[in-house]
């Protein structure tokens, strides 16, 4: 069949397969599709499905940075007493503001890497079940940039998070902080 126009092809295919069942175009009850069609098809699946996972992705890292969020400012709560004595003794509230942004980080540095290690394996699971379905070219990857920016995108997801109550925690008055109880 080389030199034939695929388009053509379908279109004399579906002629003919009209004339066969004696039936009107556009009344048809069957349906002529070449490859490119077919390409095209499963090209819009596959940007509907990206789109939902960037959906899933972004209430996924809204639901982190709130709960990091929430777990700071909890943190600050629990630590006004310490954070009393460090002002007392002469830390300035940069200095307290860059403590509890960089656990706010590191909080989400460590949710970045189980959530690195968790994907690894999940694809490395469905890597081996499509080579043994015989799809042996659906291979995950993980090039060591990918891996590096999604730690870094964790990290300062974490910071952001943790922003406004490292922040409140820098404001704290050294006497209310050693008064709290």
């Amino acid at each position: 069949m080389g030199g034939v126009n695929p388009s053509e092809f379908a279109g004399k295919l579906e002629e003919k397969l009209r004339k066969e069942k004696g039936q009107e175009k556009g009344e048809e009850t069957f349906f002529v599709q070449t490859f490119e069609q077919l390409l095209e098809t499963f090209g819009t699946i596959l940007i509907v499905l990206n789109a939902i996972l960037v959906i899933i992705a972004g209430i996924s890292v809204l639901v982190a940075a709130v709960n990091i969020t929430n777990t700071m400012y909890t943190a600050v709560i629990e630590r006004t007493k310490e954070i009393g004595v460090m002002k007392s003794i002469g830390a300035r509230n940069s200095t307290i503001l860059f403590v509890f942004f960089m656990e706010s980080g590191i909080i989400g540095l460590i949710g970045g890497a189980i959530g690195v290690l968790l994907g690894y394996g999940l694809a490395k699971i469905g890597g081996f079940f499509a080579a043994a379905a015989g799809f042996a070219l659906l291979k995950p990857a993980f090039p060591w940039w990918l891996i590096i920016g999604s730690l870094l995108f964790s990290f300062i997801v974490g910071a952001a998070s943790g922003y406004f109550p490292a922040r409140a925690a820098s404001k704290l008055k050294p006497v209310d902080a050693l008064r709290y109880e």
